[in-house]
């Protein structure tokens, strides 16, 4: 990944404390993983910034060497990867995501 494109990155997490790199927009997620991502968010009342990579190839290809993890979505809270929609789920049904983002 180039430097330019990680840097856009780092600003796209420092801008948010939690933050969704996903296919589509929240309003209109462009795959079921992103559209349970984003579901299990609003149903913890979690506000969230989004990016959707399928608008840019940069940022599709670097997120998933930034946090090494090779899946979209991928939930970062605090500048740390959580993981996909598998690991939100497990984290959701557990209770640990609710507490996690409110800290």
């Amino acid at each position: 990944m180039d430097e330019n494109t990680k840097t856009r990155i780092e600003d796209l997490l420092k801008q948010n404390k939690v933050m969704l790199f996903m296919k589509g927009s929240p309003a209109f997620p462009q795959c079921g993983f992103s559209a349970r991502a984003v579901a299990i968010l609003r149903e913890v009342g979690i506000e969230f910034g989004s990016c959707d990579v399928l608008e840019d190839e940069e940022i599709r290809q670097g997120i998933k060497e930034y946090g090494n993890w090779p899946t979209i979505p991928q939930l970062y809270i605090d500048q740390k990867l959580i993981g996909g929609s598998d690991i939100m789920m497990e984290m959701y049904e557990a209770g640990e995501l609710q507490g996690l983002a409110k800290a």
